[in-house]
């Protein structure tokens, strides 16, 4: 009796996965026959195919599980069924013309790991996004002055010297705005990448000096960088800021114009200044986040992201390797539509494409290294494709797109080095199991 039990009860709980998804409203009935008969022959009762609420329960309970193994099991036949798209949003599933295919436990594992019945979906995520970016500024008006306070007495000690050096500048192109509008948006930016990635790429080309090399996050890449490989994305990147970038410049000048003179005789105060780089960097974040996810979509993809993502491990000169489309929407544009929207002044319009340039620049640079923000977040996405969309995170950890980050020592490295270890010394890899 216990042998026929047990064979009943897994054909009800462990095997559902295998046939209830397929089953006809004709095949549950005449499985409710089959358990109607089960129950005779064994003295307990079972739980009726007709219960649709414990059917589901179970059913979903145990896709979830199955899928969750089928994905950390490499061997498993089924593996590569469940492989991300470029997009990170859904899975790769069977091609089938048949309609009940959709109710199959196939298609519903996928939908629940690829989290589509997630509670409130894509815009219950952008409401959470909305409250934590509004709080976030509230916080920052709210509390501004006290914050700033120590750091307007060094700006208003040394504000005079900065002024005076402005209206100098300001007196030589006097009467040619543009001209000077160009040079500051694209000198001073153009050599704040260009120092900081000659920089690190003396270090990927000949690997000295050594002691740096011992904080690079993927130690077996770049070591040394190809060289064909290199030459071309330097071509690209000088392509992108001579012939997208600096006509993009020149339009955001005569847009900017409408707000007001971005090369007015006065520099902002201190106050105003940190607050527009705030502000900057929260458009930044929401508008590379969606573009960026945007780019993954497979129609885009392919024809567009794909060249930046040549490099699973990444340099800082990749930064802005990119298509010239994504460089415009993806690269340019979430960067210049802060100090769009603010009608900024020249020095902090430059200043901000100066800092972003450098930070995207460490984002990609594949060192982490001591008292510099941390590169583990983007590295891992040139890693994995389909993890880590943005810049601050915040809108990755609101949509679920870092959930496997998480759970990878790279999560854990990903803090500020305030030491000489290297991370990946301090916080080792776990080392693999032997077959």
């Amino acid at each position: 009796m216990a042998f026929y039990r047990c064979v009943v009860e897994s054909v009800l709980t462990s095997f559902i996965t295998v046939w209830y998804g397929n089953c006809s409203a004709a095949d549950r009935a005449s499985l409710q026959r089959v358990v109607k008969s089960a129950q005779k022959t064994i003295p307990s009762s079972l739980p009726s195919i007709r219960d649709i609420y414990i059917i589901y329960i179970i059913y979903i309970s145990r896709c979830r599980s199955k899928a969750s193994c089928i994905m950390e099991d490499r061997t498993h036949p089924a593996n590569e069924l469940f492989a991300p798209l470029p997009s990170g949003r859904r899975l790769h599933s069977i091609k089938a013309r048949i309609s009940r295919f959709k109710a199959s436990s196939q298609r519903l594992a996928e939908q629940r790991v690829a989290g589509k019945e997630g509670s409130g979906g894509l815009w219950d995520s952008m409401k959470k996004a909305a409250f934590v970016i509004g709080s976030g500024l509230l916080f920052l008006a709210a509390f501004s002055n006290s914050l700033t306070w120590h750091l307007q007495r060094f700006w208003g000690a040394s504000g005079d010297f900065w002024q005076n050096l402005w209206t100098k500048l300001y007196l030589t192109y006097e009467g040619h705005d543009a001209a000077l509008f160009f040079l500051g948006t694209m000198l001073v930016p153009f050599v704040a990448f260009w120092v900081c990635n000659c920089l690190l790429l003396l270090v990927d080309t000949t690997g000295k000096p050594s002691f740096i090399t011992r904080y690079r996050i993927q130690p077996d890449k770049n070591n040394p960088v190809d060289p064909v490989m290199l030459r071309h994305a330097v071509k690209t990147v000088i392509f992108n800021q001579v012939f997208i970038s600096a006509p993009m410049v020149v339009g955001i000048y005569y847009l900017m114009t409408w707000r007001g003179n971005p090369c007015g005789p006065e520099l902002p105060t201190f106050h105003w200044g940190l607050m527009e780089l705030a502000f900057s960097a929260i458009i930044e974040e929401l508008l590379f986040y969606y573009s960026h996810r945007l780019f993954h979509h497979p129609a885009l993809y392919k024809h567009y992201h794909k060249q930046h993502h040549e490099w699973t491990a990444p340099i800082g000169v990749v930064s802005i390797y990119a298509h010239p489309l994504e460089h415009v929407f993806s690269n340019m544009l979430p960067a210049v539509m802060g100090p769009i929207i603010l009608g900024s002044h020249l020095a902090t319009t430059s200043l901000w494409y100066a800092l972003a340039l450098v930070s995207t620049s460490i984002s990609h640079c594949g060192y982490h290294l001591p008292f510099l923000p941390s590169p583990e977040f983007h590295d891992f996405h040139h890693l994995k494709f389909t993890q880590c969309f943005g810049v601050l995170g915040v809108l990755d950890r609101l949509h679920g797109t870092d959930a496997k980050f998480r759970q990878t020592k790279q999560y854990e490295r990903h803090i500020l080095l305030t030491s000489l270890t290297p991370l990946n010394e301090s916080i080792p890899d776990t080392p693999k199991k032997v077959q």
